[in-house]
This record gives structure tokens, sequence and C-alpha cells, in this order.
């Protein structure tokens, strides 16, 4: 949980400290920006290959690597002299964190019976999803009140710990004898519809969500000090649907995923409909949040169960499969805002999600007529 939440900190902590580390570097803004979709896009390339071509090594030693990486990443990030050594150290963070995802679930849930599996996944995402709620904002301020490189080297330190911490403990054996080194139900097509209903409502929240502030404050009104508040309601909402959903997720796993990405679409919508009275976009915001978290972390879980070979292969096409759908639905919103205005984009976004949930429904109503004619 320490190591998720220290990865998807390192991730998304240029976002709150872009014009800071621009002015220090001597940069342009949107270079900066290049450290964040730079990021997504070498996670979404890399997850597979990485993954098979680390798929005979034991587990505790390649996440002892991941989080060694991840430790002089930060580091040679925190001292770098110019903007193409902290590019090239956050592309070797977005290497490790490319692997740490597929690697860590079948690790995390092997120590545990299956009957409480979907209960693991739900803790590590709630420790990746506090990144957002705790880990940004705290790093942000922080890089705010000092220098960018503080908050930075800092994640050095609990990338340590972590790494210290699976050194010390965590059992070796051989990856193929873990016990959850292959999906308790393998089935090569909803293996495919949960990677593509992934990938869609990935696409569907970031077309949306990379413009939701302009949103917020053309379309609803809002002050920029209130966006900054339903930014962090928005926040609250995803810790809370992630901490609900895993609850629930070992008993209800299908309808766990169904009910995240309908609800993401829902949202999505009524955001676009009602967007112009502040009430209605708070509570649509809200319920975007609630879902978005628990999307991602469902698909995972699924593909612990569903995975057609080994699960850190089948969990690493979903994380690869999951950042593409980020960067197209980025690249899509700014298109669309291009060409038509800021609500053109929750539009967007919303039809993405809705066709994510068509694709979702339709692949289950395909597999129960499936399952009828083999019992006949």
């Amino acid at each position: 949980m320490l190591a998720a939440f220290t990865f998807n900190t390192a991730e998304n902590l240029p976002i709150g400290l872009l014009d800071v580390i621009a002015d220090g570097l001597h940069v342009s803004v949107s270079a900066v920006g290049l450290l964040v979709t730079g990021y997504g896009l070498t996670v979404a390339v890399a997850s597979v290959p990485l993954a098979h071509a680390v798929r005979a090594v034991p587990r505790r030693h390649v996440l002892t690597a991941l989080l060694a990486a991840l430790v002089v990443s930060s580091l040679v990030a925190a001292l770098a002299p110019s903007y193409g050594v902290l590019l090239g150290a956050r592309l070797l963070t977005a290497l490790a964190q490319a692997l740490f995802w597929a690697v860590m679930g079948p690790v995390a849930v092997g120590l545990f019976p299956p009957e409480v599996r979907g209960r693991v996944v739900g803790a590590l995402s709630v420790a990746g999803s506090l990144a957002l709620v705790l880990g940004v904002p705290l790093g942000t301020w922080l890089g705010r009140q000092s220098e960018w490189q503080v908050p930075v080297a800092l994640l050095a330190g609990l990338g340590g710990a972590s790494l210290v911490t699976i050194a010390a403990l965590l059992p070796t054996s051989r990856p193929e004898e873990e016990p959850a080194a292959y999906g308790l139900g393998p089935d090569a097509r909803r293996f495919g519809i949960v990677l593509a209903t992934g990938a869609l409502a990935a696409a569907g929240a970031f077309t949306a969500f990379t413009y939701v502030v302009t949103f917020l404050g053309e379309v609803s009104g809002f002050a920029p000090g209130t966006v900054s508040a339903l930014l962090m309601a928005f926040g609250l909402a995803c810790l809370a649907g992630v901490t609900v959903t895993g609850a629930l997720l070992d008993r209800f796993p299908r309808a766990a995923l169904t009910a995240a990405v309908t609800a993401q679409a829902v949202g999505m919508l009524g955001l676009y409909a009602t967007g112009t009275d502040p009430v209605a976009a708070v509570a649509f915001l809200v319920l975007v949040g609630g879902a978005l978290g628990p999307v991602f972390m469902t698909t995972q879980n699924a593909m612990l169960h569903c995975a057609p070979g080994r699960t850190d292969i089948a969990l690493a096409a979903n994380s690869g499969a999951y950042n593409a759908g980020i960067a197209a639905g980025a690249a899509l919103g700014g298109l669309v805002l291009s060409l038509a205005d800021v609500r053109g984009t929750v539009l967007a976004g919303g039809l993405l999600s809705a066709a994510a949930c068509a694709v979702l429904l339709a692949g289950q109503a395909l597999g129960s007529r499936t399952r009828r004619a083999d019992a006949t």
C-alpha cells in the first residue's frame, strides 16, 4: 500500500507544480506537462513487454528492483540540473510503475485466501487513491512553500521504506508457483471485454476530466477558490468509492464493475446536461469521482479471475490499456475543445463512458446465452 501510494504520488505530483518546475528549469509549462503525458504513455507501451520479460524472475526480486528504481529516479529527479535529466528520471519511474502494477496484484492477493482477495485489491486501490487526496496536495503545498525538489526527494524515502520491507519479509518463490499466478476462472472472451471496457471508460473519464477546471469555471460559474475545493471533494468521492466497492468486491465482483462503469456514464452525461446548475454540477461531479477509482479497481480484480494465462500479463495488459485510454482521452478532449467548447468535452466523455457500459453489458448478455447453450 505504501509503494502504491508513492508511485501514484510520483506520477501526478508535477500537475500541482507545473509553473514552479517550469520557472526553476527555465522551460515552458507545456514542456513540464510532457512529464505527465510522457509518463502515462510509457506505462501504456511498456507494461506488457516488461511483464513478459521478467515472467520467470521471483517476484520478491522484481519488486525490490522496481522500488530501487523508484528511489534512484526520485533522487535523480530531485537533483536534476536540467529538463532533460528530469525527463529521463521521470521515464525511469514510469518504467518501474508499468511493471509494479502488473506484479504487485498477484503477489499481494496470493498471500490471502481466494475469498478475501477482493478486499486486498480494495486496500491497494485505497492507497492509490490516497495519493490524489493526500499525497499530491501535500506535495504541492510543500513544493510551493520550499522548492519543488523537496517533495520529490521525500518520495525516495517512502520508496526506500517499501523496498526494505519487501526485501526483508516477502517470501521468495517461482512466479508460476504462487497462489494467484493464474486466473480463478480463465475466460478469454471476458478478458477481452473487460480490457475494452476499461480502455473506453478511461478515455471517457479523461476526455472530460482533463478540462474539468475550465468546465466548472466557465459553465458552472464557480470561482477559482471554489473549484479547488470541488477537486478535493472529487478526490474524497474517489476514495469513498474504492473503499465501499472494495468491501463488496468479493461478494459481487461482476456487479461492482457494471455499477462503476454505469455510474461514470450517468455522472458524465448528467454533468453535461445540468452543468449550468451549480448544485447539480456538484452532485454529478461527485458521482463521477465516486466511480472513477472503482472502475480501474474492478477491472483489475476481474483480471485476477478471468485471465486466460498468467495474471501478471493480464494485469499488465489492463494497466496498459487503461493508460492508453487516458492518453487518448486527453488528446480527444483537446481536439473537441478546439472544435466546439468545453461542454463538448464532457459530452464526448459521457458518450465514451456509455459505450464502455454497452460493451460490458453486451458481453455479459453474450456470456449468459453461451452458458445456457452449453448447459442444454
